[in-house]
């Protein structure tokens, strides 16, 4: 096995909560002569109290980390915030050392973890581009070769004679992926700092990065972008908690990830955790069901979503917005439905009280078997009232959408359209 990292146990601890303030000389000197006294207060306390409060004082960012990545391979490490993504890459990239456990790296680490990371403020950005060269070990012929191609892809060429502290953090961003990427490391470690970027430049950047893996370079890529994780990644990494907890086909990596994180399931949930908005009018319950009332749903049939409503007191309906976004297992949205969309809408009469229950049907479901994603929102005159993402999940079984027995496959798109064809013969020229 041709080896690029190998991880054993990798544990990570960090102290949390004030720092200890600095200290004269008296200070001391009374701490050395208080001692005994506190040596008594101490055996009066309870061993389980003081454990508990020294516990309470560090927190574990990584735990028993183990995993391999083969010479090549394009990695994807994927997890909500807080997760310990950012950490693994800063022990991998040798910025901060482990607490236990080992990481070994077998090659040179080009590494973009913030907005200019390894970057001087005082330098210009051509004197960075050599600065990070020679961290990265290379000599400086091999920088002179990389250099104008590393120019034109950061697109700073009027700017790089000029101290990069005066640089936007777009052309920040740019010129920092341009030199970790072209300076032929053989392992790039990226992590979310590609969201700083615009579109066209994000584009680049994944276009990029698959040439370096085609190159046989290891990419470790981190990001909430689940469609560019998909589309670069060959395998997935999961973390929840600072814990490994899959690892394996980015497909299968992804769906874990956004079934964890979906807050119910199609019978709904009375509890939404991560929420947002002024809660005037919020979600407490929603269920997503078939013609016969099931919580199971199928392609060509039809089904409804079930909202119930509270509120903190009546509400016109014309002023009130109810959404329903349906996404893919990527996070890209599929649908919204709104209730300003259906011209015949009864939540526009009336009012919206506590324990109104709101519906949206659809005559016929037009998703392709799978596993989807609601995300829900309450808009009041403009003002988001409630938020949530990832709400529920729903799966669309498959069914004979078509009465012909043919389904499509899933690279040919998630819908599903009602279609009829026409044939004419030649010899028959006549259209309708």
């Amino acid at each position: 096995m041709n080896l690029a990292i190998r991880a054993e146990n990798l544990g990570k601890m960090y102290q949390i909560g004030p720092r200890e303030p600095y200290k004269a000389l008296r200070d001391v000197l009374a701490h050395a002569l208080s001692a005994p006294f506190r040596a008594v207060s101490l055996f009066s306390r309870s061993s389980s109290s003081v454990q508990d409060s020294q516990s309470n004082r560090f927190i574990w960012a990584l735990k028993e980390v183990s995993f391999e990545i083969e010479r090549g391979e394009v990695v994807g490490i994927i997890g909500r915030n807080g997760a310990g993504k950012s950490t693994l890459l800063k022990i991998l990239s040798r910025i901060t050392e482990p607490t236990e456990g080992s990481a070994v790296i077998y090659g040179r680490v080009g590494s973009l973890l913030e907005v200019g990371t390894g970057f001087h403020n005082e330098l210009t950005g051509r004197e960075n581009i050599y600065l990070n060269g020679s961290i990265l070990g290379m000599k400086k012929t091999e920088i002179d070769r990389k250099f104008d191609e590393i120019v034109v892809f950061a697109e700073v060429e009027k700017f790089i004679d000029t101290p990069v502290k005066y640089y936007s953090s777009g052309m920040y961003v740019r010129l920092a992926f341009a030199v970790a990427a072209h300076l032929e490391p053989e392992i790039l470690v990226v992590d979310e700092v590609l969201a700083v970027g615009d579109m066209a430049f994000q584009k680049k950047c994944l276009g990029k990065m698959s040439d370096v893996a085609k190159e046989g370079r290891t990419v470790l890529f981190v990001s909430h972008n689940m469609a560019a994780v998909a589309r670069l990644c060959k395998r997935g990494i999961l973390l929840e908690k600072g814990r490994v907890t899959c690892i394996g086909p980015v497909e299968d990596v992804i769906s874990k990830y956004q079934t964890a994180a979906a807050q119910g399931t199609a019978e709904g949930t009375k509890i939404f955790a991560a929420r947002t908005g002024t809660g005037l009018i919020r979600f407490k319950e929603v269920a997503v069901f078939n013609q016969n009332g099931e919580f199971r749903l199928y392609s060509g049939c039809s089904a409804s979503i079930k909202m119930e409503l509270e509120a903190v007191r009546a509400f016109h309906s014309s002023h009130v917005k109810i959404g329903i976004g349906i996404n893919g297992p990527y996070g890209d949205r599929l649908i919204t439905l709104l209730n300003k969309f259906d011209p015949n809408a009864q939540t526009y009469m009336g009012s919206i009280t506590d324990g109104t229950v709101v519906m949206c049907n659809l005559p016929r479901l037009l998703l392709r078997p799978g596993t989807y994603y609601l995300s829900l929102y309450i808009d009041i005159n403009g003002e988001i009232s409630d938020q949530i993402k990832d709400a529920l999940s729903i799966e669309v079984h498959e069914a004979d959408f078509y009465g012909t027995g043919v389904m499509p496959s899933s690279s040919q798109g998630p819908f599903l359209l009602d279609q009829t064809w026409h044939y004419f013969p030649a010899e028959n020229n006549e259209t309708p």
